[in-house]
């Protein structure tokens, strides 16, 4: 589904990302992790097509994201952001609909659409007539992520989309998300900086530090067979929630 090679990016003389290599398989969840700083935002903002890397490929379906295709190829790309990046001064449900209207889809489509979507993620009607400040922090990702699920990319994009909301929020929408991966059998990303999080929401782990991908596999693969000492320093500080 996605192959991303050799991709750089600097900010004048910082190296953000260095030579990252990796592919994700059609249908399965990669939680990308690391220290503050470490480059994984930059990635996923590079893998929206949001900036343009300095170098290197990033393909989805086998065709490269590049300029002249961008427009269509993001139809294909569901993104959530932390703290659900909605328009204030649109309700829910025109956030939700927005795309969809820009496209023209006709009332009856975008109408059902909005209902399964809102059964999806458990948000009632009477909550899509909201604007988002009228909204709680839950509520706001729920809605986030029906906006970037509207369209039925095949490839959705999470960027610490529950660092923000109260824990006890947070531990429901982590077990309604890993549900919604299952259900739907769509290939996701997603930037957390909870390896909890991280070893729950994703079948494999890519961990990252200084803009380079230090280890990737399953969450036992690298407690087992840590690739160096910053991967074992890593596992170590976090064992307490494994």
């Amino acid at each position: 589904m996605l192959s991303v090679h050799s991709v750089t990016k600097s900010y004048g003389s910082q190296l953000v990302l260095d030579n990252i290599s990796f592919d994700i398989e059609t249908g399965t969840s990669l939680a990308i992790i690391g220290p503050s700083g470490c480059g994984k935002s930059t990635l996923l903002r590079v893998l929206m097509g949001l900036i343009a890397p300095d170098s290197g490929t990033v393909s989805i379906e086998g065709q490269k994201l590049q300029a002249e295709y961008l427009l269509e190829m993001r139809t294909r790309i569901g993104y959530v952001i932390q703290r659900g990046g909605l328009f204030p001064h649109l309700t829910a449900r025109a956030n939700v609909t927005l795309m969809a209207r820009y496209l023209d889809w006709d009332k009856e489509r975008v109408s059902r659409r909005v209902e399964d979507l809102a059964s999806l993620v458990k948000i009632r009607s009477a909550e899509l007539d909201r604007y988002p400040s009228e909204l709680s922090g839950g509520q706001v990702q729920r809605i986030g992520l029906m906006r970037a699920l509207m369209l039925d990319p095949a490839l959705i994009l999470l960027d610490e989309p529950l660092g923000s909301i109260d824990p006890l929020v947070r531990y429901e929408l982590q077990n309604q998300l890993k549900d919604i991966f299952s259900t739907l059998k769509k290939t996701v990303a997603l930037v957390t900086h909870d390896l909890n999080e991280a070893a729950f929401l994703g079948d494999e782990i890519l961990l990252m530090n200084e803009g380079r991908i230090i280890q990737k596999g399953r969450i036992d693969v690298l407690k087992e067979q840590p690739a160096d000492a910053f991967v074992s320093s890593f596992i170590e500080a976090h064992r307490g929630v494994l």
